[in-house]
């Protein structure tokens, strides 16, 4: 294993097929060309919005932290999971107000991921954030609903592309933009995004 790419994860997760779905979404190394197929890693913009149920989970909702942030449970242990490509407003940042629209994302994504509810977590390029958080696009297992995309839709979030994490970065700005565009969600009832509560 190269010294710039490492994953945490134990050796004996791969013992389970659970974990090997995610040890293949979470830990394979950075691809240098384009985001691979759904079943290796990154999907396309193609494949994510189109029903992901052929997938299998690879993760089971264990909480919903806030809007862009979920707790998973990977054979028996606990991940912290941060949404690829968007950012919903603050509800839980140290020293920063509760912002505008934050709870209102924050119970959407709660609603969305219920406890117990079989994910698929597929990971673009970098695997993790500077916090140690397992980066992810998030899709529900039961109807491939692509998480991440509906709270773009639903504007409950704002587009947040941070290469080389980009592979929904399009698909995601557009979304956001129509939400922007109708007035839906934050875009509709508060004067700026982070704006206070």
């Amino acid at each position: 294993m190269r010294a710039a790419h490492r994953c945490s994860l134990p050796r004996r997760l791969a013992a389970s097929g659970v974990a090997l779905g995610l040890l293949g979404a979470a830990c394979a190394p950075p691809r240098p060309s384009a985001p691979a197929p759904a079943d290796t890693g990154a999907s396309t913009a193609t494949t994510a919005t189109a029903p992901a149920a052929a997938a299998p989970a690879n993760a089971v909702i264990a909480h919903a932290t806030d809007g862009d942030t979920v707790d998973v449970r990977i054979d028996g242990r606990d991940e912290r999971v941060r949404l690829i490509g968007i950012d919903t407003p603050e509800t839980k940042k140290p020293n920063t107000p509760v912002q505008c629209f934050g709870p209102e994302a924050s119970a959407f994504t709660a609603a969305t991921l219920p406890v117990g509810t079989p994910v698929r977590l597929e990971r673009d390029v970098e695997p993790r954030d500077p916090f140690g958080r397992l980066l992810a696009y998030v899709y529900r297992a039961a109807d491939g609903a692509f998480v991440n995309l509906e709270l773009a839709r639903g504007g409950y979030a704002r587009a947040l592309s941070i290469p080389p994490n980009t592979a929904h970065a399009a698909e995601i700005a557009d979304a956001v933009a129509a939400a922007r565009a109708d007035g839906r969600g934050l875009w509709g009832a508060c004067p700026a995004f982070g704006s206070p509560a």
